[in-house]
């Protein structure tokens, strides 16, 4: 069963507008980030839990398999860098963590097709809590 996840409206109209482009429409890689978008409690952006992963947010985790603790930032494509630890909403991980809370734990299939538990312990900055809409 998958954790419940709040996603805001403007991050949501944002994303379709991505998955609906020429490039991406025709991804199936995609299909999981179009469930989770489907299955969201859509929210406006200062309506936003502050504790809840959104687009740009920073946020701490804990791999429960390993005890390994590392801060990730969400990024929209364009903006992902491994090397700066910023994840695409496009990848698995990106797409598993969109919504999720401080508490909150998914599980997820890595590149290499090993599925690990990621718990969220933290978000760090959140762009609605900070009142950065235009990010």
């Amino acid at each position: 069963m998958k954790p419940e996840i709040v996603v805001s409206s403007l991050d949501l109209e944002r994303l379709e507008g991505l998955l609906a482009a020429p490039a991406a429409r025709g991804r199936n890689d995609l299909d999981g980030l179009r469930a989770e978008l489907e299955r969201a409690d859509v929210r406006d952006p200062e309506d936003m839990p502050a504790d809840v992963i959104t687009m740009n947010s920073r946020a701490r985790f804990r791999e429960e398999t390993t005890g390994r603790e590392y801060e990730l930032t969400l990024a929209y494509p364009k903006d992902a860098d491994s090397t700066a630890g910023k994840v695409s909403v496009f990848s698995p991980a990106g797409s598993a963590l969109l919504g999720l809370a401080a508490g909150q734990a998914i599980d997820w299939r890595t590149p290499e097709g090993k599925t690990i538990c990621l718990q969220v312990l933290e978000v760090t900055w959140q762009p609605e809590a900070a009142g950065c809409l235009a990010l």
